[in-house]
């Protein structure tokens, strides 16, 4: 059981990337998925979920408006778009699956990919 998480990179600010998140080894299509974020020196965050259905997102309030999470069960993969990037977006990322709906506590995450890193310049 593997999430593999991509797309990371150096952007410049006001700039865009995708982040993807490949499942393998098993189905996530009854998991609720999430992006979780850790800057140097702090604490992972919740950045964003998704329902197993696609139907409910939730976002942390400093991504709002900027990032949007989907999902492909046709390809076991989630995605993270990123617009507007600022250098506070500056963090490695992880994809994470969930049996719960929307989890925004990382405790409920009960897999997790390794990381991606992403470096917003100014």
């Amino acid at each position: 059981v593997q999430l593999q998480a991509s797309g990371g990179g150096l952007m410049q600010v006001g700039g865009s990337l995708r982040l993807s998140c490949a499942a393998s080894g098993r189905t996530f299509s009854n998991y609720g998925m999430g992006w979780f974020r850790q800057a140097p020196g702090k604490e992972r965050e919740f950045v964003a979920t998704i329902s197993w259905g696609g139907s409910a997102t939730i976002y942390a309030d400093s991504v709002k408006g900027r990032f949007t999470i989907s999902r492909d069960k046709v390809k076991n993969t989630v995605y993270l778009q990123m617009n507007s990037l600022k250098p506070e977006d500056t963090a490695v990322y992880f994809c994470a699956a969930s049996p719960d709906l929307v989890p925004t506590f990382e405790g409920r995450y009960t897999h997790w990919g390794q990381g991606t890193q992403v470096t917003v310049s100014s």
